[in-house]
């Protein structure tokens, strides 16, 4: 299973590539082989550890394209980042285990799901095989429903979102995966309404009990818009720093984000000032 070179040293920077034309921030900007390489260049160049490539939308409300146009966006420009960078590891965004198989056997490293699972049950068996690093992602619903799924009742967001990571884990562990494959994502945005969003980022220490490393995505979201009262996505980037500083706190192993460069400079500094001469 290959991992970033600083692996639970400070958090890895996972840059986000999306060869969709919907995405919420960045739609239309990277869906052609050479716009996406020419991305993926300037993402390691600005230091990114990781890329991850969806050829989905999981905004609320984005429409499921199916299998055969999602292999369409992806599988060529998947081969094209994966030439020019033959030691970069790459995620694929997927929820399919029809394009998380194929894209494994593309050249891909790592399946990221923001399902965790629930959406093809197919997925978990596929993942045991692969025996490759699988993001669990927490959610509720899909992207047309997510967002009427937000009620966590006496329980509360932090200590739903354990449970249920850990029942998906454990039906992983029971379809034969290994638990050092996993990652975990508490899914912010994600059927979590605002002041939810901002209690997990507050208790990220809770879901750190299990021993499983955590992946964290704020990455210019909606929750940051509101609390910014700043409705363009791109214009969040400030939003997205503070939230990243505080998982870096927290011990947060990756950092999904679109801006690269910036949120490099947030852990490489969060590191220096934490490392004793």
């Amino acid at each position: 299973m290959r991992h970033p070179t600083c692996w639970g040293q400070k958090p890895a920077v996972m840059g986000v590539i999306n060869l969709t034309p919907d995405s919420f921030s960045d739609g239309g900007q990277f869906n052609g082989e050479d716009q996406a390489t020419r991305e993926a260049d300037r993402q390691i160049r600005d230091g990114a550890d990781v890329l991850d490539l969806g050829a989905q939308s999981t905004r609320p409300g984005a429409d499921e394209v199916g299998a055969e146009e999602e292999l369409r966006r992806l599988i060529p420009c998947l081969k094209a980042i994966r030439h020019a960078h033959p030691d970069v590891i790459i995620s694929v965004d997927t929820f399919l285990a029809a394009v998380a198989s194929a894209a494994l056997d593309a050249g891909a490293d790592w399946i990221n799901d923001v399902s965790g699972g629930l959406h093809d049950s197919a997925m978990l068996p596929l993942i045991a095989e692969a025996r490759c690093p699988y993001v669990l992602m927490h959610s509720r619903g899909n992207s047309a429903t997510m967002d009427s799924c937000t009620n966590y009742g006496t329980e509360g967001v932090v200590n739903a979102v354990r449970r249920e990571l850990r029942d998906r884990t454990k039906q992983a562990l029971n379809e034969g995966v290994n638990q050092a494959q996993l990652i975990w994502d508490p899914g912010l945005g994600f059927a979590k309404d605002n002041e939810q969003n901002l209690e997990l980022i507050r208790q990220l220490e809770e879901l750190q009990h299990d021993g499983i490393p955590l992946l964290l995505g704020p990455s210019r979201k909606r929750f940051i818009g509101a609390v910014l009262n700043q409705p363009r996505p791109k214009a969040r980037i400030w939003g997205t720093a503070a939230v990243c500083a505080r998982a870096q706190a927290a011990g947060v192993h990756v950092l999904r984000v679109h801006d690269v460069g910036p949120i490099h400079q947030v852990v490489s500094m969060g590191a220096a000032i934490k490392r004793k001469p």
